[in-house]
């Protein structure tokens, strides 16, 4: 590794330990809780794994943690196997109830033991790739990386912040 992928692996690293800090002694229940229909924990943790895991796979060019390890069926969700929870409804969010602490930590660590694989082959002239010319200017290896860096840690902040409101 280097400079940049040992930023990456600390940064991803972080994002780990606020989940587990945030589900940790939880219930399904209090997961599934959505003080005045806000995200719920089960679904803010839910959906920024998600994110990293199709994200790292679109980079890396693999399949998602989430259909090759079967997590999809452990889950049980009622949404395509692809969905991430991009543009979801509030009926949707409420979908995502009845998990545990365990399921969610045991995926989100599995993608994040996946990401970290994935970092130790990068260098920082891969991080100037191009992964996705849909947008103008193109985006990078390094920008989509810090993009999900910056999008999971801001839905922890925000998984951590319902937390809080549960002990009121």
């Amino acid at each position: 590794m280097n400079a940049s992928t040992d930023l990456l692996v600390d940064a991803f690293g972080r994002i780990r330990e606020v989940v587990e800090d945030v589900v940790t002694g939880l219930d399904p229940d209090e997961l599934g809780t959505r003080p005045d229909d806000a995200n719920s924990i089960a679904w803010l943790v839910w959906h920024l794994t998600r994110i990293q895991d199709d994200h790292l796979a679109g980079v890396a060019g693999t399949e998602q943690v989430w259909t090759s390890d079967g997590w999809y069926d452990r889950f049980g969700l009622p949404f395509p196997a692809d969905d991430t929870g991009y543009g979801h409804s509030g009926k949707d969010v409420e979908a995502v109830s009845g998990l545990s602490a365990q399921l969610l930590t045991d995926y989100h660590g599995a993608v994040h033991d996946n990401t970290v694989q994935y970092l130790a082959g990068v260098d920082d002239k891969d991080m100037k790739r191009v992964v996705d010319r849909a947008w103008t200017p193109p985006v990078t290896l390094g920008v989509r990386l810090v993009s999900v860096v910056a999008d999971d840690l801001q839905h922890a902040g925000q998984a951590a912040y319902v937390r809080g409101l549960l002990g009121r």
